[in-house]
């Protein structure tokens, strides 16, 4: 319906700009501001308004690579789902005779929920962390209860409801409560377990995500075939020096000292995170890959190839 209105009618359409009753001034809602607005009077307005989006795992102590997205929320939703696109794999899936893309089903409902749900008043700051395995999502909430969210019991709740209907109407959303449907159809397809929602005063979202291979193959659940034919992968210089370097369990600052490399962005794009793609090297605390006591160690895999390494 919004396609023939000018600026001024799509504004009035959507309930972005309105008159105060009490005082007769019109302008442009705090709704719309966040939808629409340029990123200075956002930020006058609300300047704690951001979503940080942060890959995270190879360096464990900072960031892989990282996006500190202060604009409006249809620009915001656009740098997330890049941001996706750029970090996660997109496996081959069929539905029906169809070939769809079941990472950005979900994702798109992951991003809309960050962007419509988040409870705007408070300054605690939006997340999307991808890490080995999962991604997990983190905004600010006005609970109507707490625990995991059951989708079978789920009752949905709007809780900014005219930036929601706004999402709608530029298909950037789906209806209310059909959108986590749709996430947790898919969710075990993409990374072998059902997503979880924790509602509470923090909203989270915990999703399990396949990993790319070494040589840019997908590593994907059994439900979900790979887009390429398996093959052998390449191994590097660099990672057969960390195979052979590795004795039990080392940290991180170990294995740079027995290696003679100082750079640990080179240190973690051209051996570790290789080794740990290629199940060369594992964590000796995956459950925890933040922790400062992280080691890593050979795998049966590794320890086949650093005897073979070795015997050369």
């Amino acid at each position: 319906p919004w396609r023939n209105m000018d600026d001024m009618d799509l504004l009035k359409s959507a309930q972005l700009y309105q008159i105060d009753p009490e005082t007769g001034k019109k302008g442009v809602t705090l709704a719309g501001l966040l939808l629409l607005g340029k990123r200075s009077p956002l930020l006058s307005a609300v300047p704690h308004h951001r979503t940080d989006l942060i890959l995270r795992k190879v360096n464990l102590d900072r960031y892989d690579d990282r996006d500190f997205v202060d604009v409006n929320l249809v620009e915001s939703y656009d740098r997330i789902m890049a941001f996706v696109i750029k970090h996660l794999p997109d496996p081959f899936y069929l539905e029906g005779t169809t070939s769809i893309s079941i990472r950005d089903a979900i994702f798109r409902e992951v991003a809309s929920n960050i962007l419509i749900h988040r409870e705007y008043t408070n300054a605690f700051p939006a997340k999307l962390i991808i890490e080995r395995g999962q991604v997990r999502t983190e905004n600010s909430n006005r609970p109507h209860g707490f625990g995991v969210l059951n989708p079978e019991t789920f009752t949905p709740f709007p809780k900014n409801p005219v930036i929601a209907a706004f999402f709608r109407q530029i298909g950037r959303a789906d209806e209310l409560g059909s959108g986590m449907r749709r996430m947790m159809r898919y969710g075990k397809a993409y990374g072998g377990a059902d997503p979880e929602m924790i509602e509470g005063d923090v909203f989270r979202i915990v999703v399990k995500v396949p990993e790319f291979g070494a040589a840019g193959e997908e590593t994907v659940s059994p439900e979900v075939p790979s887009k390429h034919p398996a093959g052998t992968q390449q191994l590097t210089q660099q990672v057969k020096r960390l195979i052979v370097t590795i004795n039990d369990e080392m940290a991180r600052s170990e294995l740079m000292n027995a290696l003679s490399l100082k750079d640990r962005v080179n240190f973690s794009r051209k051996y570790l995170e290789p080794a740990l793609s290629q199940q060369l090297i594992e964590m000796t605390q995956p459950e925890s890959p933040q922790s400062p006591t992280q080691k890593y160690r050979l795998t049966e895999k590794g320890k086949n190839l650093a005897k073979n390494l070795k015997a050369k």
